[in-house]
């Protein structure tokens, strides 16, 4: 099925402030950026920057990568929705996900149970309470009773959920339509777009280092991959897309707590693989290389070398004519 190609950029931008962020938000339409998306970890909410880009740019699509389904309840979840999608009506995708065990239960004391069970029961609550229905619901892993938006949006959000695997990219192309995904390369696109199928909308955070300098771009990608890849899902990710045995000694010296031997033992291939380096116009050509793959809608996570002008990448980074 074709769509409209689109390009993002992730917000907040980093080695700024975020209220001095504003010029450069108006000007992304005119760089050829479709999309603006958040993330959050320990830093700035999922909310926030995109509550601010949608006063600062009228034209831009918003969404959530990923705002976590632990965390904040379905209502709470809902609730932010429909203020976004009242800012940016017919604009705002609420993308929506797990996150991971360590966030969940070792930052938040909430149990990371049931995962599968708690997306999709997650996406069909919105789905219900996005239109202003009351909902009264005894899902799987959660129960809703009586909850009804007080300010229900003039047009729904669309839905995306965070997947990585066989099982919930289907369940996200199912329930959401969108399957939200990163730390891939081109090569592995296809492999999940085969998974998701040809209907659902494949969005991709793809990691940008700026840098001719191919061991200082190592060493930054080893230590995100490190932190990443560590992680049992994204492990798991991995595996499957048949990085397992490459991988493996970053593992075991993690799992015996060898933390900086594990960032060494990942090999120069990986890191090349899954995080982007080089002057401006080679990270946007392998950017769009995503997209000759198969990708709907990368994703650009800016990750700045010493030095680096964040405002010049983003400019150089924007979409290929």
């Amino acid at each position: 099925m074709a769509r409209e190609p689109r390009w993002g950029i992730t917000l907040p931008l980093p080695s700024r402030p975020l209220a001095e962020q504003r010029e450069m938000v108006r000007s992304l339409s005119g760089l050829g950026y479709t999309d603006v998306w958040s993330s959050e970890l320990s830093g700035v909410d999922a909310f926030t920057p995109l509550t601010l880009a949608s006063q600062w740019n009228d034209e831009i699509r918003l969404g959530t990568a990923i705002a976590a389904i632990y965390t904040r309840g379905p209502a709470l979840l809902a609730m932010s929705a429909a203020t976004l999608a009242e800012l940016a009506p017919g604009r705002f995708v609420m993308g929506i996900g797990t996150s991971t065990p360590v966030v969940v239960e070792q930052w938040n004391d909430i149990p990371f149970e049931a995962p599968y069970g708690r997306s999709r029961d997650v996406l069909r609550f919105l789905r219900a309470a996005l239109t202003g229905e009351k909902v009264t619901e005894r899902y799987e892993t959660f129960t809703v009773n009586g909850f009804r938006l007080e300010r229900p949006p003039s047009v729904a959000p669309s839905l995306a959920l965070a997947a990585l695997r066989p099982q919930m990219l289907k369940l996200a192309a199912a329930e959401a339509g969108a399957a939200i995904t990163n730390w891939l390369s081109p090569a592995d696109v296809p492999m999940v777009r085969a998974a998701a199928g040809e209907d659902c909308e494949l969005i991709a955070r793809i990691f940008v280092c700026p840098t001719t300098d191919t061991d200082l771009a190592r060493m930054i990608g080893r230590r995100l991959v490190t932190g990443y890849l560590t992680v049992p899902a994204y492990a798991a990710f991995h595996e499957w897309l048949g990085r397992g045995e490459l991988l493996r000694p970053m593992r075991e010296l993690w799992a015996a707590g060898d933390r900086r031997g594990a960032s060494a033992a990942i090999p120069d291939e990986v890191v090349d693989d899954l995080v982007i380096y080089g002057d401006l116009a080679t990270c946007r050509h392998r950017v769009d290389a995503y997209r000759a793959a198969g990708l709907d809608t990368p994703v650009i996570a800016v990750v700045p070398p010493p030095g680096l002008n964040v405002a010049d990448a983003v400019r150089g980074l924007a979409a290929p004519a």
